[in-house]
């Protein structure tokens, strides 16, 4: 039987945290992931971390502080965020990027200027400052490992990114360079960075192994046993990393707090580490809540075997576009943080006892294609699988909503526009709203304001997805899962999506995900290092 000090399941940001974490600290450690690549969903994300009260914001002038930052998180928490995981995240944030820093090969940057997503909250940053991304990762020295991550290459920085303040475009000469060097940003940066310090410590993750049931001596973990009944055994703990659960058709319908389709994550996250913590009693929280995000499909477009959907971030904010519901009108500001508009998707009407958001439509017009693009294609032109009429009837016709009530919400919207205020939903009001608008016009509401009203038409739906779930085994405040009874469970750790979301349902700023799975990460691979395992 393989025997190793400390076995984490997943290979992850907070996967790859918590085995580089306890390798750094001595231990002996095993990384087991199920699918057949290494990254999961953060190899698919921007690989933007939110870590308040940085040295990076120090370092460029940006004022920040503890207390703001536990103010700001306070202020969202809605009772969510249990005592002391707020404060040990926020504090816990300088002793990372110093070990970052120095004995990792992640070097991490600020992304300037990325607003908080809720910056007039007590605490929050209009003009951004705990957003950070990971330096450009040269791919080369990964070795054969370089072909192993989900995704493919992305040479490019959040900070060159329409959605990061960039433009999108980089200089044909520095493109080459990239290109040379196999430089790469974003997440797969991220994770090819911690997976080179992996194979530094001697740590080569395996891959298909896909962990089934924890092993128990007594009240303590001590392994793990593996699909087709391996077993390999952790002398000091594992730590469960393993993703979430909302490509679990039956888990997300008795967890999640309202529908939600096309998972926009790798499909392996299925609940596994779910389901292990949940056979030996682990204590469950923050079940109901998911990073939300609205989504397209690309039709006759697959990932990974699955629909392959896009986020719908850019068009929904650039200005001459508009969100309507199933009866035509508007219901919320399209502007908005993508995980807060998940409650708007969620509006339960209790008389129809339905949701009378979904179906959900983008409408936009002709004067939107020609500036923008969008949905994957540059200005001037639009996806034919959208849909298209030459007026406003026509196309409500189309999608199905009344005419009358879609051509009277395109008629108030056109003239809140022209007043230069959303007074209806307050879109562009906040610091955020046009952060990802018509760079041109930011800050003020023209970055995100332009009126409905060159023909043609068009209309796309969309859909309630998620960046991934947020509930699981409860922890303490270095990763070690609680049961039932209040009391940890000897050997077992948790971290990212597969823990109990540290930050309740708050998703403070672009990198809500990975900047607190970086840090339980780091903790709970720490603390399973040095714990007092069984025999050897």
């Amino acid at each position: 039987m393989d025997e190793f000090d400390v076995v984490v399941l997943g290979s992850g940001a907070a996967g790859l945290m918590a085995a580089l974490s306890a390798a750094d600290a001595g231990a002996h450690v095993g990384v087991f992931e199920k699918a057949s690549l290494i990254g999961g969903t953060t190899c698919l994300s921007s690989g933007v971390a939110w870590l308040p009260n940085n040295r990076y914001a120090r370092e460029a002038g940006v004022a920040d502080s503890r207390e703001e930052a536990l103010a700001y998180l306070g202020s969202l928490s809605r009772d969510m965020i249990l005592p002391g995981m707020a404060e040990v995240f926020v504090d816990s944030v300088d002793e990372l990027t110093t070990w970052l820093e120095t004995r990792t090969p992640l070097g991490l940057s600020l992304v300037p200027g990325y607003p908080d997503y809720h910056p007039e909250h007590p605490g929050g940053k209009p003009a951004g400052g705990r957003s950070v991304e990971p330096r450009l990762f040269p791919f080369g020295r990964l070795g054969e490992w370089a072909d192993r991550l989900v995704g493919h290459t992305r040479p490019m920085m959040v900070r060159e990114t329409p959605i990061g303040g960039g433009t999108g475009f980089i200089a044909a000469e520095e493109q080459r360079r990239r290109e040379d060097q196999r430089l790469e940003g974003l997440g797969r940066a991220m994770i090819g960075a911690l997976l080179t310090g992996c194979l530094d410590h001697g740590i080569e993750p395996e891959r298909g192994a896909r962990a089934v049931e924890l092993v128990r001596e007594g009240d303590r973990v001590t392994g793990v046993r593996f699909d087709g009944g391996r077993e390999v055994r952790a002398r000091r703990g594992v730590v469960i990393a393993t993703g979430g659960f909302e490509w679990d058709a039956d888990l997300a319908r008795d967890f999640l707090r309202g529908p939600m389709v096309y998972p926009a994550t790798v499909p392996t996250n299925t609940g596994d580490g779910l389901r292990m913590a949940m056979k030996v009693g682990a204590r469950l929280g923050n079940m109901r809540e998911a990073w939300w995000v609205p989504v397209c499909v690309l039709p006759g477009q697959e990932n990974y075997g699955e629909q392959a959907v896009y986020l719908v971030l850019r068009e929904r904010t650039v200005p001459r576009s508009i969100m309507v519901n199933r009866k035509g009108v508007r219901f919320t500001n399209e502007a908005a943080n993508y995980n807060a508009l998940g409650g708007s998707f969620h509006q339960l009407d209790p008389a129809s006892f339905d949701y009378v958001n979904q179906p959900c439509w983008l409408v936009y017009d002709a004067g939107h294609v020609a500036e923008y693009g969008g949905f994957q294609l540059p200005p001037g032109q639009a996806p034919e699988w959208a849909h298209r009429a030459d007026s406003i009837p026509e196309l409500a016709g189309k999608i199905g909503v009344d005419p009358d009530a879609l051509t009277a919400t395109v008629a108030r919207w056109n003239d809140l526009v022209a007043q230069g205020r959303d007074a209806d939903f307050g879109r562009g009001d906040s610091a955020y709203d046009g952060f990802v608008g018509d760079k041109r016009a930011y800050p003020g509401a023209a970055s995100t304001l332009g009126p409905v009203d060159t023909a043609p038409f068009y209309a796309v739906e969309l859909h309630i997805s998620t960046l991934g779930t947020k509930g699981g085994p409860r922890t303490d405040i270095d990763g070690a899962v609680i049961d039932v009874d209040g009391n940890t469970i000897p050997g077992l750790y948790a971290a990212g999506n597969a823990m109990a979301g540290p930050t309740g349902m708050v998703y403070g700023g672009a990198g809500g995900t990975l900047g607190p799975a970086l840090v339980f990460g780091y903790r709970a691979g720490r603390r399973a290092a040095v714990a007092t395992g069984g025999r050897r």
